[in-house]
């Protein structure tokens, strides 16, 4: 048996080797990308290569692909009034689903008293009769639904949601960033118009983002004005080796991807059924499509604190839901948003699994959750900490 697992992918997940080795070869470079000696050329030559992969793998131009120093900063590089078709008016308010990553809940550049929440269903999936409901009153809306929910897993009705928010002439942000590399996606036929993706969510390195543009799409204000750089969208010398490890998890994401989803899913579904054995066991958004490495659990009377803790002492990294906090445990917005009362919401523990997750890495889980789990839905904080 192994002596630590991580079950905590959907935070972060290890460097892949191609990506590290991408890197490696970048760091040997001295060029700046925007010079146009030989040397400044060898750096581009990465940029463009990687720029090529992240726009290949979702079904964009090279072009559209802006890169940017995380997801979060993609993010808020999308949400901008501005943003808006070639033919279209500026928007005038965001709505975003319920269950929205913190960095999309902050509204970018919108003012907060223009943002409406869309509802969501007890499933965790996006009420489509809201979203109608909501653009047919006031003007021009950006409107920004992620792909999948990095808590639940829960995949999201990016197509369906299109077709409503073009009807209504406003413009689909998709939060792509914990789906991307994990299930198909492409653009064009979610008719999605901007599309934000990190590189430390599929195997690259952590600090690199991109957001990406579809065809047509005018207005991207900068968040960082200055030397041009990214087609004048993102100020700023590039990172090359972080960009080009980004390039390298991309084309080691997509040639696994069909494989991965089966094997994965097949991981996550032992791992459940093992969780469900135990009695009063809740798996959230079980009914909804999920994310195939994915699964929000808990138990009545388990707190998330406890749980974490629990789990880490004996070996196993899992989290409380998004790790984007600053380590802070609490309860779930997400869950919250789905209609669970805080007395669950409090108790959600995440696991997420890997391309290196194994059969003996969950078996592994489930015999320490055998253990603790008793004791983790009774003791507080201070007795389990005495008792290991």
């Amino acid at each position: 048996m192994p002596n630590r697992v991580y079950l905590d992918w959907n935070a972060t997940t290890p460097l892949r080797s191609e990506a590290r080795a991408a890197m490696e070869a970048a760091w040997q470079l001295s060029g700046n990308p925007s010079s146009v000696h030989a040397e400044g050329r060898q750096a581009r030559r990465l940029v463009e290569e990687a720029r090529a992969a992240v726009a290949g793998a979702i079904g964009a131009l090279p072009r559209n692909v802006v890169f940017t120093s995380s997801g979060t900063e993609a993010n808020a590089l999308a949400l901008c009034p501005r943003v808006h078709a070639a033919a279209g008016r500026p928007a005038e308010r965001l709505l975003l689903s319920s269950i929205e990553h913190a960095s999309v809940m902050a509204g970018g550049r919108f003012p907060q008293e223009t943002l409406t929440k869309i509802n969501v269903t007890s499933t965790g999936v996006v009420d489509l009769v809201d979203l109608r409901a909501k653009l047919a009153t006031g003007g021009p809306a950006l409107v920004s639904i992620m792909a999948a929910n990095n808590e639940t897993g829960a995949l999201q009705p990016v197509r369906e949601a299109a077709q409503i928010v073009h009807e209504a002439g406003g413009v689909l942000h998709v939060d792509a960033i914990q789906a991307f590399g994990k299930i198909p996606f492409d653009i064009n036929i979610l008719s999605a118009d901007l599309v934000t993706v990190s590189a430390h969510k599929i195997g690259g390195p952590k600090g690199v983002g991109a957001l990406v543009l579809a065809e047509g799409l005018v207005g991207v204000a900068p968040l960082l004005r200055g030397g041009g750089q990214e087609r004048g969208h993102r100020a700023g010398t590039e990172n090359v080796p972080g960009i080009a490890g980004f390039g390298a998890a991309v084309k080691a994401a997509a040639a696994a991807l069909e494989t991965e989803h089966a094997r994965a899913e097949r991981l996550r579904n032992r791992l459940e059924a093992g969780l469900k054995a135990t009695p009063g066991a809740i798996i959230f958004a079980a009914d909804a499509p999920r994310l195939p490495n994915t699964s929000l659990f808990t138990v009545p009377g388990l707190r998330a604190e406890t749980a974490v803790i629990g789990f880490d002492l004996a070996g196993i990294a899992v989290s409380s839901g998004s790790a984007c906090s600053s380590g802070k445990v609490q309860p779930s917005h997400v869950l919250e948003a789905m209609g669970f009362s805080p007395k669950l919401t409090q108790g959600a523990v995440r696991l997420s699994l890997g391309w290196s997750t194994t059969e003996e890495d969950i078996e592994f889980c489930l015999q320490a959750w055998r253990k603790l789990g008793s004791t983790l839905i009774k003791d507080s904080d201070e007795t389990l900490l005495e008792r290991f």
